[in-house]
């Protein structure tokens, strides 16, 4: 029996996208995508990301999940900002080069303000100086050139006050001293949120992709290594993926021992209807990763703003705040949390819509 795939415009229809650009040089081998979401809260954002995709397809569905992730993101975060993303195709550690970067940036600007670029897997704040040379419609830039510097700890700390959010509804205090955490992935997000879980007395257990990189890292501050395949299975009182997406699945979750979880990796529920009843089934608490992972986001957000780091701070400490308000929703509603999420993210976005008609 042959199987339809929908049309790219079936994509786009189905989860309300306003646009998806192509953007080709043959000269440097430049392939890139730009997916705009929504941009009735304001220009769309999203991070550059560079890999080597083994289809089109796969970039264009990549870039559709992630700019659909960014506007429900910078909704929660009350931000004045819509969701995009931006895909480049290539290996970025063989096919990037000023000169690719530079091209793109020239793209980004034809887009007349309408998407804003950041950082994303396999592009760093190099890589935007180059663009910026070509487009002032870049955000993320290091604090030498009057940006808001590195905004992975931003973007730990929300996933911190995330955490403590998820332990104050189910444990009735916020505290941290003795609750044990799985922290899935230690790159710079994974390592500060480590840091800062250690710093409240938590009993952290760590694994990563890379052996060396877990011992270190367990060693530096004075956490318990795990493997990392099976770091979901941990009996725990939160997991937190901060790695790949996707580990919560039908899979994973029946073998999931935790009651919490809370984790900067972005599309962290695969097939999402079913996962969400498994977790449901589980009475496992998941905090969606689209509210608790907004911390660099936001950082973005008041570079743009023109915003010092006590505004970041108070805007990044909010989600504390947003994530009690959607798991009380969702008891109230006997819904998910990721329905509830959603449900608070386009209730702003659709009273905003009024304003402006």
């Amino acid at each position: 029996m042959e199987i339809k795939h929908p049309s790219v415009f079936e994509q786009m229809s189905l989860s309300g996208h306003q646009n998806l650009y192509f953007c080709q040089d043959e000269s440097i081998g430049l392939q890139a995508i730009v997916a705009i979401h929504d941009t009735t809260l304001g220009p769309a954002i999203g991070g550059v990301r560079m890999l080597p995709y083994e289809t089109i397809g796969d970039a264009v569905d990549d870039a559709l999940r992630l700019s659909h992730a960014i506007t429900y993101k910078a909704s929660l975060a009350g931000l004045n900002l819509g969701g995009g993303s931006a895909i480049i195709i290539g290996n970025h550690r063989t096919d990037k080069s000023e000169l690719l970067m530079r091209r793109f940036a020239q793209f980004v600007e034809g887009l007349n303000g309408n998407f804003i670029a950041s950082t994303d897997i396999g592009t760093t704040q190099k890589d935007l100086e180059y663009m910026l040379s070509e487009t002032n419609y870049v955000a993320g830039l290091p604090a030498s050139l009057n940006g808001g510097g590195d905004n992975s700890v931003f973007a730990a700390r929300g996933v911190f006050y995330g955490i403590k959010a998820a332990i104050k509804e189910l444990y009735g205090d916020d505290s941290l001293a003795g609750r044990k955490v799985a922290v899935q992935g230690l790159g710079s997000i994974g390592e500060q949120l480590v840091s800062m879980l250690r710093a409240e007395n938590a009993r952290v257990y760590v694994s990563d992709m890379t052996e060396e990189r877990k011992l270190k890292i367990a060693a530096k501050y004075k956490a318990e290594p795990i493997t990392y395949s099976t770091s979901f299975e941990l009996d725990a009182d939160v997991y937190a993926p901060c790695a790949l997406g996707g580990t919560v699945n039908p899979e994973t979750v029946p073998r999931m021992r935790c009651k919490i979880i809370a984790g900067s990796a972005n599309n962290q529920l695969k097939d999402e209807e079913l996962t969400n009843k498994l977790l449901k089934e589980h009475d496992i608490l998941y905090t969606p990763d689209f509210l608790i992972n907004a911390g660099a986001l936001i950082s973005c957000y008041s570079e743009l703003e023109g915003h010092g780091n006590d505004r970041t701070e108070t805007l990044v400490k909010n989600i504390y705040n947003a994530t009690r308000h959607v798991i009380q929703k969702s008891r109230e509603d006997n819904i998910t949390t990721f329905d509830a999420a959603k449900q608070l993210a386009e209730q702003r976005i659709f009273d905003i819509k009024k304003l402006k008609r």
